[in-house]
């Protein structure tokens, strides 16, 4: 299946759409299987393996090697998938691992009524995010607040520091990995005290 492959799009149409169902039949299990083994969700995956046979079908140049396009378009769309990831949210860091919370940060900030009660726990948190933060390597500190403090997009900051956005993206995650930890021992104090 490594010949010079062509679907013209003046080709008789029956005869364009066997080639395309040959080659779709043929690859499709390996294709995924490839996939599979990069990426977590079973939906993504088959969006991708889509995208994919979509090139494929769209494509009008010749194409030598039939096996090595196909996995390159799919590595490139796994990476395109992956980049588009949204990175993890200051939210994440509000909430348990499972996503489960009893006692919901956000509500707190978005609370008008400047109660005593309100204004206490606000500083709580403000005190224990502060101090968490000094407790990470400066990288990954830096990271989280240039992004999800002062909002700079990851784009802006790669081309100010040097770094690459995925870099970046690692270094937030492991400060929300921290903060999460550090903030629930916080939240579990308020609620079982």
């Amino acid at each position: 299946m490594d010949k010079v492959l062509t679907i013209p799009t003046n080709m008789a149409e029956t005869t364009r759409k066997n080639n395309i169902t040959e080659v779709i039949n043929t690859y499709s299990k390996r294709l995924m299987g490839f996939i599979r083994k990069r990426v977590n969700n079973e939906a993504d995956a088959e969006d991708i393996l889509q995208d994919v046979f979509y090139q494929f079908i769209g494509n009008t140049k010749p194409i030598e090697q039939l096996t090595a396009w196909l996995f390159t378009v799919t590595r490139n769309k796994i990476t395109d998938r992956q980049r588009k990831h949204k990175p993890n949210l200051l939210e994440d860091v509000y909430t348990d691992a499972d996503g489960e919370s009893n006692f919901d940060w956000t509500e707190m900030f978005f609370d008008e009524s400047n109660n005593p009660e309100t204004e206490y726990l606000r500083s709580l948190f403000w005190e224990a995010l502060n101090s968490a933060l000094t407790e990470l390597p400066a990288a990954q500190r830096e990271a989280f607040i240039l992004n999800e403090i002062e909002g700079i997009p990851f784009k802006t900051i790669a081309e100010q520091t040097g770094e690459t956005i995925n870099t970046l993206l690692s270094r937030k995650r492991y400060a929300v990995l921290h903060l999460r930890e550090r903030l629930s021992i916080l939240r579990d104090e308020l609620l079982h005290n």
